[in-house]
């Protein structure tokens, strides 16, 4: 008996190494590219290749990341990519509730077709969607605007986002909101105080699918923005890359400077994710 569980205990134990193994490979392989990012802003002049495979090169410098901050406008670009970022998370996380709130507990006449709808949305490509959201900004005189970016960016994550709210409103219990009902809560009350709050986790999700989507837009942004006061730091970065010569140092050094906010982002709210996840096992 002892030699069957002891068997068993290596199995394990083996099983245990080989998937943490995997797990460490796979960071690994996620992580390189970052670190060799890291490596070019790091190195004198503008070199993008080079045999020297170590992370901090031979005579490092922040002279790339100097040059950036002090000789072009990419605090003005991150700024700008801020505002509209975190206006359209907001927003679509907004909107992107209540909708999935009203798929989620009431019929109305062309309930499951306009569920059909947004998920065939999602289908298009997002390069056709280009057209279509220009000649919306044009006709609205909101062509170099950061409400032209926002509506833009609010209208083409929204569909997928009422598809998660939706999914996670429809494993809430009904009765949660019946006895709030019963004590005088009004259905906004109710939604308000019950489903939202039970609902962070997915709010959690559908913000930071909001977010990383706008912060990272390059397509809309080359279409609607025309000034470089105006640019986000996907169009701003691009300046940098000519013709002739492309300033690799400074483009590496902007890549890394524009990973912090979204980091910042996925970390503050991870703690609801995964107390979402904990809390859930554990009612289950």
């Amino acid at each position: 008996m002892k030699k069957q569980l002891s068997a068993a205990a290596k199995r394990k134990r083996l099983q245990h190494f080989f998937i943490h193994a995997g797990i460490i490979l796979f960071a690994g392989a996620c992580v390189y590219p970052l670190l060799r990012i890291l490596t070019v802003s790091l190195r004198p002049g503008d070199k993008l290749f080079s045999t020297d495979l170590s992370l901090i090169p031979a005579g490092a410098t922040f002279v790339s990341y100097a040059r950036l901050l002090g000789d072009t406008m990419f605090l003005r670009w991150l700024w700008n990519s801020l505002i509209i970022t975190l206006a359209t998370s907001f927003i679509g996380v907004s909107l992107a509730s209540t909708a999935a709130y009203a798929f989620s507990r009431f019929r109305f006449p062309g309930k499951k077709a306009g569920m059909i709808l947004l998920l065939s949305s999602q289908m298009i490509p997002a390069g056709m969607l280009i057209l279509p959201l220009f000649l919306m900004i044009m006709k609205l005189k909101l062509m170099n605007t950061y409400l032209g970016m926002i509506i833009a960016y609010s209208v083409s994550s929204l569909p997928f986002s009422i598809w998660i709210l939706k999914g996670y409103y429809d494993t809430i219990p009904r009765s949660l909101e019946e006895a709030a009902l019963v004590d005088g809560t009004s259905q906004v009350g109710a939604f308000w105080r019950i489903i939202l709050p039970l609902s962070t986790p997915a709010l959690s999700i559908a913000f930071l699918f909001n977010f990383t989507t706008a912060w990272n837009e390059y397509l809309v942004a080359r279409v609607v923005l025309f000034s470089s006061k105006q640019y986000t730091w996907t169009l701003g970065l691009f300046e940098l890359q000519g013709q002739y010569i492309t300033q690799w140092g400074m483009f590496a050094a902007g890549s890394m400077l524009v990973t912090i906010p979204v980091l910042c982002v996925f970390l503050y709210s991870s703690k609801w994710l995964i107390s979402g996840l904990t809390l859930g096992s554990v009612k289950g």
